[in-house]
């Protein structure tokens, strides 16, 4: 008997493809290729069958059709089972939060928010520093640097009538007022010219004219600058003037207080005497012109005649 060549066992194939070929084998014709044909069917169908026997243990269990219209339905996701090496995901990676947890991350944040709100900002910029305002109208007024000046002004301290008035004053007549008094009654332009002059805190001798004993008895200060003499306005007035009116007003008055009284007069004869060419007060203008009311003072006369009155003068 001849050998036979080894059949070699089909590939497998879909189930379907092996029905089919095993269909189309055809009887042999001859006895012998019918008994050869017989025998490699036989040997054919053997390993046919063992190949199926394989395929088939071989073969995932299919599901049921209910399960598999399920699986269709929603397939389910096979998820990579995490080993050692793989490494953890990140936040920028991870899957959003669920609804519930996003819900509470966000009032987390907003208590958050509103807490960082309550609490007061720390201002890390420099303050300004404040501006000096040095026009405000509440400052005190910078006191003069402009020296004092000195004047003289005289009144007669004995009773004399003007125009039905008795014009008599004293030192110890504005020793005893208590608001400021105008010196008024002033009716020579050269004095006027004086009385405009003065500023406010210069200083003044308080001179007793038309006395028995004239000379300087005391000291005040001139507290407001010339102002409008009403009293040339003033038909009584011991110094009524008709040619002055109050829309062309000729005299001015200033106001004064009371500073000192001397102890003891410092009299016209010593005046005189010191005025004498070459003494302290040989230009004092008072002297010079005696019957000005108002006059001027030098500084150094006025240190002079206070000098003297403070070492206890006499004359």
């Amino acid at each position: 008997m001849p050998k036979r060549k080894p059949v070699s066992a089909p590939e497998p194939a879909a189930e379907p493809s092996r029905r089919r070929s095993l269909r189309n084998v055809k009887p042999s014709s001859s006895p012998i290729q019918g008994e050869k044909a017989g025998k490699n069917t036989k040997t054919t169908a053997a390993i046919i069958d063992e190949t199926q026997k394989d395929q088939i243990h071989n073969q995932p269990e299919k599901p049921s059709r209910k399960k598999g219209r399920a699986a269709k339905a929603t397939p389910k996701a096979v998820e990579p089972e995490a080993t050692e090496e793989s490494e953890p995901e990140s936040e920028a990676d991870s899957d959003p939060p669920a609804k519930k947890r996003s819900r509470s991350s966000n009032a987390q944040q907003t208590a958050t928010k509103a807490k960082a709100k309550a609490q007061p900002k720390a201002n890390t910029k420099p303050k300004p520093a404040p501006a000096t305002d040095t026009t405000s109208p509440e400052e005190p007024e910078a006191p003069s640097t402009q020296p004092k000046a000195y004047w003289l002004l005289k009144a007669e301290p004995q009773t004399r009538f003007e125009n039905g008035v008795d014009v008599a004053f004293s030192i110890d007549d504005l020793a005893a007022k208590t608001v400021p008094e105008p010196w008024d009654g002033i009716r020579a332009y050269a004095a006027r010219n004086n009385l405009r002059a003065m500023k406010k805190g210069d200083l003044a001798f308080f001179y007793h004219s038309n006395c028995k004993e004239p000379g300087i008895v005391g000291t005040m200060e001139i507290v407001r600058e010339h102002s409008v003499d009403e009293s040339a306005h003033d038909p009584k007035a011991p110094y009524y003037d008709p040619k002055s009116t109050p829309e062309n007003p000729r005299w001015s008055v200033v106001h004064v207080e009371f500073r000192s009284k001397f102890a003891d007069i410092v009299p016209l004869t010593y005046l005189r005497a010191m005025g004498a060419p070459g003494q302290p007060l040989e230009n004092m203008q008072m002297l010079k012109q005696s019957r000005l009311s108002v006059s001027k003072v030098s500084a150094d006369e006025w240190e002079f005649i206070m000098r003297k009155q403070r070492e206890g003068f006499k004359a």
